[in-house]
């Protein structure tokens, strides 16, 4: 029998706030964390607007870094770093009665984010790809891998994929997964501008991110880390642990398509999430809930709905499909883990966060959970990310300890 896998800790920085539970009382809420760039004067930019982290973070982020490994950390490996450190310490782990060469870190992510916006010191550290995974190994001297992976905005779900499997495989007990982004910056602005991606409702920020709504008109950038513990049921219960819900299986495919579009009529995104169910174990009918990738773009929020539609055929329009990105923006390659950890207290608190800014689009025609919350008893729920490069993951999670 395969070993399960449960979830034991998370945390999240947003722009709608700098831990978990700020992060989620604000979704709940149908807040926006979406204005007016702060970084830096973006005026000149089509784009002016994105998700930013509050502007405390620096701060913040003292209280876990010492002042050398701050200096040395670009942005998004310091999101990521200081997440996945309060996950731990939600969690109460204690490494020295853990093995640590079962111990890894995974972490996703699209690239570093670095920008000209900083200064120029540390450029090698602060560009590593997996500099977020090396700090924290050497915080906690884990001596399983440490790692990044890269899939766009599929990353930081692959990250998970990638841990499920070491646990499963008995090549692990706890992994620390997680995924960091900071690409509010002028360099990925007039990238994503000049392939006509991101929104340029820049008189309306609150209302930019729109998913499945008439009148979207690309995403909104958002920056942000996500971090969750993973580990083997039995580990978790010999350390007493507390356990929010179990990851039951995922899927990851390639599309093979086209480097930026979806196959048409959602015909991946379907095969994915259909994958992912039977890697689970899961029927269809069993489905309460599904986190959404929902970018907020023409073509994505289209094919997603029509792949919901042909997984699950009638009962397709009875299953809630929510967004956060309505709220905190596309964080690229963290959106994987922040969605996943926002599917977690949905089904462990029994609530749905809203996707907010909705206005109903004749051709989108399923429950998106409109602009306010909803009590709901959730069982299984599946997390969608899908990526440039046709790059999808769809992950699994259950209620704990029975579906």
């Amino acid at each position: 029998m395969s070993r399960r896998v449960v979830v034991t800790g998370m945390d999240m920085i947003t722009p709608l706030g700098l831990d978990l539970e700020s992060s989620w009382q604000g979704l709940v809420a149908g807040k926006t964390g979406i204005d007016r760039i702060r970084l830096f004067d973006p005026s000149e930019h089509e784009t002016q607007i994105g998700g930013q982290v509050p502007d405390g973070f620096e701060s913040y982020a003292a209280d876990y870094c010492t002042r050398r490994a701050s200096r040395q950390m670009g942005r998004a490996i310091k999101l990521g770093y200081v997440c996945a450190k309060r996950a731990v310490a939600d969690e109460g782990i204690d490494f020295t009665v853990l093995d640590r060469e079962r111990c890894a870190v995974v972490f996703g992510g699209a690239d570093t984010g670095y920008s000209r916006i900083y200064d120029d010191k540390y450029w090698i550290m602060k560009t590593m790809p997996h500099g977020a995974s090396a700090w924290l190994s050497m915080e906690y001297d884990l001596r399983g891998p440490n790692y990044t992976v890269s899939a766009a905005c599929a990353s930081a779900a692959y990250a998970i994929a990638h841990a499920f499997d070491r646990i499963v495989l008995d090549r692990a007990d706890l992994v620390i997964v997680g995924g960091a982004s900071a690409i509010l910056n002028p360099e990925h602005l007039d990238g994503f501008n000049e392939l006509q991606a991101l929104s340029i409702r820049n008189d309306a920020p609150g209302s930019a991110s729109r998913p499945f709504s008439r009148g979207r008109d690309g995403f909104v950038i958002g920056e942000g880390a996500g971090a969750m513990i993973l580990e083997s049921e039995e580990s978790a219960l010999r350390r007493g642990a507390r356990i929010y819900a179990r990851l039951l299986g995922y899927a990851m495919t390639s599309e093979a398509y086209n480097i930026m579009a979806p196959l048409p009529e959602g015909e991946g995104m379907a095969r994915t999430m259909t994958l992912a169910l039977a890697d689970a174990g899961v029927l269809p009918h069993q489905i309460d809930y599904i986190n959404a990738h929902g970018s907020s773009t023409p073509l994505n929020d289209k094919c997603e709905v029509q792949a919901v539609k042909r997984v699950f055929g009638d009962a397709a329009g009875s299953i809630p499909m929510t967004s956060s990105k309505s709220m905190i923006g596309h964080t690229a390659g963290a959106c994987g883990v922040i969605e996943a950890i926002i599917t977690v207290p949905t089904i462990d608190r029994s609530l749905l966060t809203p996707t907010i800014n909705y206005e109903p689009d004749p051709e989108l025609d399923l429950d998106f959970v409109p602009n306010q919350a909803r009590e709901k008893q959730v069982r299984v729920a599946l997390s969608n990310s899908f990526g440039f490069g046709g790059c999808n993951g769809t992950l699994v999670f259950g209620r704990y300890p029975k579906l």
